[in-house]
């Protein structure tokens, strides 16, 4: 929604509010009249209307005269008596103007006694006292109309304030949201840079090998390489990528670390097919095989078996990485296990599950777990 628009929608609500308002006013008047005389003359329909209009009028110049001064919401505690003296002023205008109008109009219900409709001796004494001076009637009808319109322009500045504040609460939880969405943004991008450089060292240590060896196999082991990095140059654009290009690429991998290993590297695939189209990271599956062909293969000798493994589990996507050798303390900490659980901590919040763990005497296991949407 551009700005445009949404001025536009806020400028909307904010006449069907004033309007609703003021008209849900005049309706609760005429209810209680109806209630309390059963009976409702044409003069009194005729003020209550002069009213509303006026009402409208005046609380809209006071909202223009609180965006003018630059006092709307949330304003300075030290900028709230301004605001007072102003709902007490256009309070004041509008029962003054109220009742100079219906004196002007002569819209005057014969037969009736204000006084009668009041409730306490101090308004009774007041009105006595009024009706002795010059233009008695227009005081005493402003007097009365401070007491009971007063009230009125409070209710409407308290609405027109709450309303201001809940926009500034919702406003800033939107900004929160995008400042946490950019922070998150930026740590991914951070960690996958560090991480391509330490990939591309190996990839290529494995091809300089077979220059000379294998041209043939060689010029192929770069088409995989170009592979690897065109997707990891995509990974950068995107967060979540399915397990099958994940796979597509983990394959490529392996091809390039089968010709250092040779004969020594096995590897067995466990896939349930219902997985593949499942979202995971970009490059994490590829970081677990990594460090299993790392701390694996390269620390020890003989055959390594690596073993990758998807399936459900309660909801859940489960991938493992098993390969043959010995869990050693340190290897916990290392920088490509430490970016996987940031990266996770990152996109699921705490919900994915990363394990590290010695399974039998002579097999390692590293074990994900990651929320299924």
């Amino acid at each position: 929604m551009s700005k445009f628009d949404y001025m536009k929608k806020q400028h909307s609500i904010y006449w069907v509010c004033q309007i609703g308002g003021w008209v849900s006013y005049a309706l609760t008047i005429f209810l209680f009249a109806y209630v309390l005389e059963r009976q409702i003359s044409f003069v009194f329909f005729q003020r209550i209307v002069m009213s509303v209009l006026l009402g409208v009028t005046l609380t809209h110049l006071l909202r223009k005269t609180i965006i003018f001064n630059k006092l709307r919401p949330p304003t300075p505690s030290r900028q709230w008596w301004k605001i007072f003296l102003l709902v007490l002023f256009f309070s004041f205008s509008y029962s003054l103007i109220n009742s100079s109008l219906i004196e002007i109009l002569r819209l005057i219900e014969p037969g009736r006694d204000l006084s009668k409709t009041e409730s306490t001796r101090f308004v009774f004494s007041m009105d006595a006292i009024l009706s002795n001076w010059n233009g008695a009637r227009v005081l005493r009808r402003l007097f009365f109309g401070l007491i009971l319109d007063t009230p009125i322009f409070f209710v409407w500045i308290s609405i027109y304030t709450l309303w201001h504040y809940i926009e500034f609460a919702n406003k800033e939880e939107i900004k929160k949201v995008k400042l946490e969405t950019l922070i998150k943004e930026l740590e991914l991008k951070t960690i996958k840079s560090q991480m391509n450089p330490h990939f591309i060292f190996n990839a290529l240590n494995s091809i300089r090998a077979l220059v000379d060896e294998d041209p043939k196999r060689s010029r192929k082991a770069i088409t995989e390489l170009s592979n690897i990095l065109r997707s990891s140059i995509q990974s950068d654009k995107i967060q979540v990528t399915s397990l099958e290009k994940e796979l597509t690429i983990v394959k490529d991998y392996l091809a390039l670390e089968y010709i250092r290993f040779a004969d020594r590297l096995k590897v067995v695939y466990e896939i349930e097919e219902a997985t593949l189209q499942n979202q995971i990271p970009p490059m994490m599956l590829q970081t677990l095989v990594e460090n299993a062909i790392k701390h694996g293969l390269s620390k020890q000798p003989g055959d390594c078996l690596i073993k990758i493994i998807s399936k459900f589990d309660q909801n859940k996507l489960v991938l493992k990485v098993m390969n043959t050798g010995l869990l050693k303390p340190s290897e916990n900490d290392g920088f490509g296990l430490q970016s996987t659980r940031e990266r996770l901590n990152i996109l699921y919040q705490g919900e994915a599950l990363f394990e590290l763990y010695q399974c039998e005497h002579n097999q390692v296991t590293a074990k994900l777990a990651i929320p299924i949407h």
